[in-house]
């Protein structure tokens, strides 16, 4: 099961304190204690794997090394070592503390989510004309820690939405290669699917219903996934007894769960067109062009088809 939202705890490493030494050699009886070492910072690197936050299931509390205390003869502690948590990218990040929002969007992208402590001073800097002996040290301050909220947001050029075995799956699968689970029933998929078409991302979004907006089936769990989506490829079944109703339905829950996903620029496509006669073919055509002029009958079946869904693809991604 995809994990696109947790929270989890992440401390940094603290700052090792200061030796307190001093050189035991006769005539030379000055402090030589080392600093401490920074602490291990902790970055968030994006990755695209969608599975990446499955790291989280059972394990919510992240920390990274400290740093280690000085020692005699100006020797420094050794530094925390820096830890890297792999993300997958489009997961908004929320330190919970402060509300600061990042962002990562691209692979590989790295950012500095807690920041490791100073390292303290070790007591020769503590010397002076009045103090030959000190004994002072610098403690080391702590890292940093944050109460972090993770939560995934796919980025993908296309989405493909629809009420429940609309056809998603097999087009996505049809279009990029992919092997995505297919069968004849409601929620076949529970999580997203994603396939590549040339150097577009096609992003198969699970089957939404009637109140998907206010959390039922599936809820709005894959609402936010159509967010970052740039263009949506809507999918009404030709095997539908009501087309123009299971338009609708989605329509509203895109504008109740937010009035941006109801703006974004989408195409219709009557699926399964081959499953129907050419007369009740044309009478669903027509229901379904006087709520969108551009609705296109597809099935994956039929070549012809197939080739106007990749015209409309290979213009979105000249468009690009």
């Amino acid at each position: 099961m995809l994990i696109d939202n947790v929270t989890i705890r992440v401390k940094a490493g603290d700052g090792g304190r200061g030796g307190v030494a001093f050189n035991k050699n006769k005539m030379a009886l000055g402090p030589v204690g080392g600093n401490g070492g920074h602490g291990g910072n902790i970055y968030f690197e994006g990755v695209s794997d969608l599975n990446a936050l499955s790291q989280f299931r059972n394990k919510k509390e992240i920390k990274t090394d400290d740093g280690e205390n000085g020692r005699g003869d100006f020797v420094d502690g050794r530094d925390g070592a820096d830890m890297i948590i792999k993300i997958p990218i489009g997961t908004m990040i929320t330190k919970l503390e402060t509300a600061e929002v990042i962002d990562i969007v691209k692979v590989g992208e790295k950012i500095l989510i807690a920041k490791g402590g100073y390292p303290g001073k070790g007591n020769f800097h503590y010397r002076s004309s009045t103090n030959t002996r000190p004994k002072q040290f610098g403690p080391g301050t702590p890292g940093q820690a944050f109460t972090v909220k993770l939560e995934l947001k796919l980025i993908a050029d296309v989405g493909l939405i629809g009420l429940p075995n609309a056809g998603k799956t097999s087009l996505l699968n049809e279009l990029t290669g992919t092997k995505s689970k297919v069968a004849n029933y409601a929620f076949t998929t529970l999580e997203p699917n994603l396939g590549v078409y040339y150097e577009l991302i096609l992003a198969d979004i699970p089957g939404l219903i009637e109140g998907a907006s206010e959390g039922k089936g599936l809820g709005i769990k894959f609402l936010q996934h159509i967010e970052r989506t740039q263009t949506l490829f809507h999918l009404v079944s030709a095997e539908s007894e009501t087309p123009g109703a299971d338009y609708k339905i989605v329509r509203k829950e895109l504008k109740k769960y937010g009035p941006e996903l109801h703006k974004k620029k989408e195409y219709l496509f009557l699926s399964k067109y081959d499953s129907v006669s050419d007369k009740e073919l044309k009478k669903k055509l027509s229901v379904l062009k006087k709520l969108n002029k551009s609705v296109i009958p597809l099935s994956i079946h039929d070549e012809e088809s197939l080739k106007k869904v990749q015209a409309v693809l290979n213009k979105i991604k000249e468009e690009k």
